[in-house]
């Protein structure tokens, strides 16, 4: 393959070899840090190095010392603007450390998230579960391989694994406690996947939500704009309900497309609320009211909790990092 116009010709380990006066391997086993070797040729290799330019292949290196050079993450929803912001994240932290990213998605499907993870062990140096569905049997066997694991928006109490999540219940009761304080005494939540530890913290904050005043009614639904588009129907049709709650902003603003088309007025004939303040101009221009989160710190945290697994085998307490009610315009209150 011609070079590029410009472009110099790769110093190869052969010309670092020749300029040292010494053989290929001793110039690998040097750079790799893999066998002692006397103290004159480290040097005449070190300074031949530095002389050509020479750039070592670090997944080489990596092999060479049993490791990959390499993170695994695993997520449930490529589609779902909520990760890309994290997994860049993440992807910052592992270049910073020498390291690439491997992404692999689930689908939404906890059936096939163990055979995923496991793969992941294969090749990758530590892994990094996002928002895992699988039930906790199957999280504590993988946890047992002592392979490097961290989980993201997933808290297991009594796995010692560790695990940094946003207060996604703190982020529904701030929910809740605004539309009590505009008036509302029934909403309808449009439910998450029934696997979602995340969904299952927005539930358990329904409890919280009656000392407010406001009941909540559960209707399934799931994580795409088009299940909240489908689910419009049923809360149409469910007594006193003024307010509809969406698990992300991607069933939120499925709900709103929905009753726009019925000419439904939002917010003086029912207010909307979304999760999780997604970059909305990739989705839809909407000002929609939600719950914002600092997902560039919680990737990076992610990634710095991995890395230093990997690193000083450390375990942690599990880390909670807060929401943020962001009050705009599909929020006010109620009719009559």
């Amino acid at each position: 393959m011609p070079l590029r116009p410009g472009r110099p010709p790769r110093v190869t380990i052969s010309d670092v070899s020749t300029a040292a006066g010494v053989s290929a391997a001793t110039v690998s086993r040097v750079l790799n840090g893999t066998a002692r070797v006397d103290s004159s040729l480290v040097d005449r290799v070190h300074a031949a190095v530095a002389t050509l330019g020479y750039r070592p292949n670090a997944a080489a290196q990596g092999l060479a010392r049993g490791e990959w050079g390499t993170i695994g993450v695993l997520v449930p929803d490529l589609a779902n603007p909520y990760f890309p912001d994290v997994l860049k994240a993440v992807s910052a932290v592992a270049r910073s450390h020498g390291r690439r990213m491997m992404v692999m998605e689930s689908d939404e499907d906890p059936a096939v998230e163990h055979d995923l993870v496991e793969d992941l062990m294969r090749c990758c140096d530590g892994v990094l579960l996002c928002s895992p569905r699988m039930p906790r049997a199957e999280l504590a066997e993988l946890v047992a391989r002592k392979h490097p694991l961290v989980l993201f928006n997933r808290i297991v109490p009594g796995l010692p694994v560790p695990s940094i999540s946003v207060d996604f219940h703190g982020g529904m009761t701030a929910v809740c406690g605004h539309l009590a304080q505009l008036g509302h005494r029934r909403a309808a939540y449009l439910s998450g996947p029934s696997a979602s530890w995340a969904n299952a913290e927005r539930l358990r904050a329904f409890e919280s939500a009656r000392a407010f005043g406001l009941e909540v009614e559960v209707v399934e639904c799931g994580a795409t704009s088009e299940a909240g588009y489908d689910a419009v129907a049923a809360v149409l049709a469910a007594a006193e309900v003024t307010a509809i709650l969406g698990y992300n902003d991607l069933v939120a603003l499925g709900a709103l497309a929905r009753m726009r088309e019925l000419g439904v007025a939002v917010p003086s004939a029912y207010s909307v609320v979304g999760f999780d303040d997604i970059s909305l101009e990739r989705v839809a221009h909407s000002n929609l009211t939600t719950v914002s989160m600092p997902r560039d710190e919680l990737g990076r945290r992610a990634g710095e909790l991995l890395e230093q697994l990997l690193v000083n085998g450390d375990d942690a307490e599990p880390t909670y990092l807060p929401m943020s009610l962001q009050v705009r315009d599909t929020s006010g209150p109620p009719r009559g």
